[in-house]
């Protein structure tokens, strides 16, 4: 009997960039004889009645064998995994890496290399005085002197990730990011500009890519870097599959750093890391690799 999926994506995200994508995952799910149906998160209706939890969905032919989750709605996702169905990734894994700040929590005395990280603490939006604490402010100096990154704990693409040089820049990104999560990280020279994004399915690596630029700190592709194949050494894989086990994940996007030394440190982890870039650079299908994965998980269920 042939595998049915579903693939849920985000109902504003229709553009041909976003829908190249989801038609990448439809075609690689075809080579291996899986029937994957594609379906925005707002044509999914979610309802409590007398009680009890269940769905409503226009577009589906029928109940799915396993849902590839490429979005961010984690209550979308809680709903379905409540009524049983089988996520990939499962909405714990998705809030984790979505939140930059549950990431580390998560990681944290795992024996993962990562940059030293403070927290920022939850404000409540109209409370206080409005300014950045002084107080703080100096902790922050103290701890890691400048540079110093921030980043927001939800973000794509670095857009949301700041290179602070100085005390003016400081104060003035905490007023501005006084009630949005955030963190404070050491900025690792030794890698500016440059970092290595490497895909985990299962327990394997399974394609990874070098990213550089000239030009910004952050090595985002979106930001205007470039690319090219990459072979990382042992420790880089496994890291990268240690962090992939850690959170629970079925796939992930590892984004590492590079020490002093050339010794990898984690810098995030995506739960659904795009797969046109690392397809472009290396001519290697992640998506193949997932279903594969996906139909190896089911045949065990």
């Amino acid at each position: 009997m042939q595998t049915y999926g579903w693939l849920i994506y985000n109902g504003g995200l229709r553009s041909p960039k976003y829908m190249e994508l989801n038609e990448l995952y439809a075609h690689a799910a075809k080579k291996l004889g899986i029937t994957l149906e594609l379906i925005a998160n707002n044509e999914i209706y979610c309802f409590i009645e007398a009680g009890e939890t269940i769905i409503k969905t226009p577009t589906a032919s029928q109940k799915p064998d396993f849902i590839l989750f490429l979005d961010k709605d984690i209550r979308l996702a809680k709903q379905l995994e409540k009524l049983g169905y089988r996520l990939f990734n499962s909405r714990e894994v998705i809030e984790n890496c979505d939140d930059k700040i549950l990431t580390f929590q998560v990681l944290a005395n795992a024996g993962i290399k990562m940059p030293k990280t403070l927290f920022s603490a939850m404000l409540f939006n109209g409370t206080g005085s409005g300014k950045a604490d002084l107080g703080f402010t100096k902790m922050i100096e103290e701890t890691f002197g400048y540079p110093l990154v921030i980043k927001e704990a939800f973000g794509s693409f670095g857009a949301q990730v700041y290179l602070i040089h100085n005390r003016e820049e400081l104060m003035a990104k905490q007023k501005e990011l006084l009630y949005t999560p955030h963190l404070y990280q050491e900025f690792i020279a030794s890698s500016k500009g440059r970092d290595v994004r490497i895909y985990v399915v299962g327990d394997q690596v399974v394609a990874s890519m070098y990213r550089f630029s000239d030009s910004d700190f952050r090595a985002n592709i979106s930001n205007g870097a470039s690319m090219a194949p990459y072979v990382p050494n042992e420790a880089f894989c496994q890291l990268a599959i240690k962090a992939t086990k850690e959170l629970g994940a079925d796939f992930t996007g590892v984004d590492l750093l590079f020490g002093e030394n050339d010794e990898p440190i984690l810098c995030e982890v995506n739960s659904n890391a795009h797969i046109k870039n690392i397809y472009d650079c290396t001519g290697i299908d992640v998506a193949e690799a997932i279903f594969k994965h996906i139909l190896e998980v089911l045949s065990h269920a």
